[in-house]
């Protein structure tokens, strides 16, 4: 699976996108029909503490799937968009099969 890492007016380090490309890469274990995957990494604005974003999308046959979340660091943002996404692929992967 492809993944497409874009970080918007900063560039991340090495160990965020060997992290993302990790994380992104156990969605194969629920599906493994995914094509590829868009990450874009932004600050927020907002003097809030979170104010890290992470949007993800990931191209499947005859669908895309996005998540976009935002918390205090990348990683968790990562992390809990991931949890999101592997709940959207499940369904999507049920409701495939139940055609």
């Amino acid at each position: 699976m492809t993944i497409k890492i874009q970080s918007v007016h900063f560039t991340a380090d090495k160990k965020l996108v060997e992290f993302i490309q990790e994380r992104i890469d156990k969605l194969t274990h629920y599906y493994d029909g995914i094509i590829s995957g868009d990450v874009t990494l932004r600050i927020d604005k907002s003097s809030d503490a979170t104010n890290k974003v992470a949007e993800i999308k990931v191209h499947i046959p005859g669908n895309d799937l996005f998540v976009k979340k935002q918390c205090k660091s990348f990683e968790e943002a990562v992390d809990s968009s991931l949890d999101a996404l592997k709940m959207q692929v499940k369904k999507h992967k049920e409701k495939m099969q139940g055609l």
